[in-house]
């Protein structure tokens, strides 16, 4: 294993890029050491003007481009990403704490995203005829107008794959993005950008720019014609209701509190391997991770023993290199809401299984991943979205108790089904109310499906990222439809009384040759 570097000249160069006109900054820290990582710039609301006036500009020539060239640009940007992908996980690690393989994720999801956008805009996206109200009397298409300037909020935690996520799909759709990237990840995206701008996209039409929320993000969606963002239910709420004053749209990839279910029939050694990576990838902070674990009565001493036994075995640290199974967590703030929720529970009745102790001696934010049981409605752990080490385990003795139990939360984001039987793992989840659900596997089944919608329901959020959804949402279909000359529609009483026995004829027509 590496220990923990800091290219300073690489930072420097990165965060140059940064729109910021004034000399202000702050210190951004390393989850390794607790220690300065680099110093990043602070932009203003003047400077989100400034960014989406000159990206309004650039969009105008993107757009005129066409699928061809944005298709060209984008798989440069692919390969590009791919050879820098040392400097890339390097970035990752530092900034997030997470371990290599975690950052190795982030990767893999930013190059498939890349890919599928580049390859299907065109399909998804291009004008096409459609069948006229009137058929041989007018003709009708629909063509997709790229909605102009997207803006794109991002949280630290998965920094360089939700970028890839919101920002590649607006490229492709011939949009223009200025994006307010989380100090914590604002290297990881920068140098993204770096790649797409090495590749050949024109340098203000992704604008990155940072500081704080009230200032920054509130002028970034005072102009922006579509936002995107990730993040708490509660700040999704405010933006929502800002982009619904505005009438402009907005996709929300909120909060969850995930469950995972294990069947009776399920392999306990198997499903505890995977449980604990669902768990705590990243340290449990990813926006789909399981913070809930409900297991058959069954199989619950057997689970129970490999799930502790993974965990107590597994290896932490912080060192570059693929040397640990899981890292650390992102700042002081995320290890003291670890703490109080476990601590919550704890004085309230619940039972440490594994984990439960900060580990100091491999990073200042460092926390052992946690099991709990007897976790209780009055506990802030029961309902409440910890974002951290900790799960809760849970005891049923039916399927069905099992849904009813995950489906009873406010949130419904992502699910995970664990069974000997394909059958029977595709029945449960279908009866699951999220926006994603894995069966045999914790979430990177949905999460790696690029082609798929990925989205929340209920206090989730709204809107899906992926597939043809994620495209669609950065453009406006206009229909545009023109007379053929064969017949002119009827303008007065007379006309209307005379050719309504044509039209009715024409309406059952229709019907009976089966067209919509």
């Amino acid at each position: 294993m590496r220990a923990q570097t800091a290219p300073a000249d690489l930072f420097r160069s990165l965060t140059d890029d940064v729109v910021a006109s004034g000399s202000d900054t702050v210190a951004v820290p390393t989850p390794s050491t607790g220690e300065t990582l680099h110093e990043l710039p602070r932009s203003s609301a003047a400077d989100v003007h400034d960014a989406i006036a000159r990206a309004r500009l650039a969009q105008l020539s993107w757009a005129r481009a066409g699928f061809a060239a944005r298709r060209r640009i984008l798989l440069a940007a692919h390969d590009l990403i791919l050879e820098r992908r040392e400097e890339l996980l390097d970035l990752i690690q530092l900034e997030s704490g997470k371990t290599r393989g975690q950052g190795f994720e982030e990767i893999f999801q930013a190059v498939s995203v890349t890919r599928y956008n580049a390859i299907a805009a065109r399909r998804v996206l291009r004008g096409r005829p459609v069948r006229s109200g009137l058929p041989t009397v007018t003709t009708t298409r629909v063509r997709f107008a790229p909605k102009g300037v997207a803006g794109v909020i991002t949280p630290w935690n998965y920094a360089l794959s939700l970028a890839a996520m919101d920002v590649v799909p607006a490229l492709a759709a011939g949009c223009a993005v200025v994006q307010k990237a989380d100090d914590q990840g604002a290297l990881s995206i920068l140098a993204l950008r770096r790649a797409f701008i090495d590749a050949g996209v024109p340098e203000a039409l992704w604008a990155v720019v940072t500081g704080d929320a009230a200032e920054v993000g509130e002028a970034l969606t005072d102009e922006a014609d579509y936002i995107c963002f990730t993040g708490s239910t509660a700040t999704g709420r405010r933006i929502a209701e800002k982009a619904g004053r505005r009438l402009v749209g907005a996709s929300l990839e909120l909060g969850g509190k995930n469950p995972l279910l294990v069947l009776d029939d399920a392999d306990p050694a198997v499903a505890a391997a995977n449980a604990a990576h669902a768990c705590f990838s990243a340290m449990g902070q990813l926006c789909v991770s399981i913070e809930r674990i409900y297991v058959d009565q069954k199989i619950a001493g057997e689970f129970q023993r490999a799930l502790v036994e993974r965990l107590r075995n597994a290896k932490l640290g912080t060192s570059l290199g693929f040397g640990a199974d899981f890292g650390s967590l992102a700042s002081a703030a995320q290890l003291e809401r670890v703490e109080a929720h476990l601590a919550d529970a704890v004085a309230k009745g619940a039972t440490v299984l594994v984990g439960g102790k900060a580990r100091p001696d491999l990073g200042p934010w460092v926390f052992e991943p946690t099991i709990v049981t007897g976790v209780t409605p009055e506990m802030d752990l029961y309902a409440e979205e910890t974002f951290g080490a900790i799960a809760a385990l849970y005891l049923v003795s039916s399927d069905d108790e099992a849904v009813l139990a995950a489906n009873a939360s406010h949130y419904g984001l992502n699910a995970a089904v664990f069974t000997g039987s394909p059958r029977r793992g595709q029945r449960v989840a279908d009866a699951l109310a999220a926006g994603s659900v894995n069966v045999n596997e914790g979430y990177r089944g949905a999460f790696a499906s690029v082609a798929a919608p990925m989205g929340g329901v209920k206090q989730s959020g709204v809107g899906r990222r992926n597939g043809e959804a994620g495209l669609l949402r950065f453009v406006e279909p206009v229909t545009i439809s023109q007379t053929t000359g064969l017949l002119q529609l009827p303008r007065t009483s007379e006309e209307y009384e005379a050719q309504a026995p044509l039209l009715l004829l024409l309406a059952r027509a229709l019907k009976t040759v089966g067209r919509a």
